[in-house]
């Protein structure tokens, strides 16, 4: 009986030792299958934002370029303002639109031409 009793432990290690094997393969698949999924979302996850930091850069340039115009712009209405209020426009704006002259100034106007 004691060879059959180390017949049938042997058997039932190697058994274990087996199912052992079994699940400890299929436990490395599933981590490596998991993984691989893991870094392939993340791989999807970091292409995505690349892009829309690349988008969000020329955004970002094109409203610099647009602000660099409007600034531009905001300088040559400052000069415009402090022209407006000298007196050199305000009488050029008298005598061209308005027609007006100092009391002592003479006007030469050119006679028009008849066919």
């Amino acid at each position: 009986m004691d060879k059959r009793e180390q017949a049938r432990r042997s058997s039932i290690k190697r058994t274990r030792m087996r199912r052992r094997a079994k699940q400890s393969k299929s436990s490395m698949i599933c981590i490596t299958l998991l993984s691989l999924a893991i870094a392939g979302v993340l791989s999807v996850q970091m292409v995505y934002l690349y892009e829309k930091n690349q988008e969000y850069r020329s955004r970002e340039a094109e409203l610099q370029s647009r602000l660099e115009a409007e600034q531009l712009r905001q300088d040559e209405l400052e000069e415009r303002e402090e022209y407006i209020t000298t007196k050199e426009y305000i009488e050029k704006i008298a005598k061209t639109k308005l027609g007006l002259v100092y009391p002592n100034e003479i006007i030469f106007k050119e006679e028009e031409e008849s066919p």
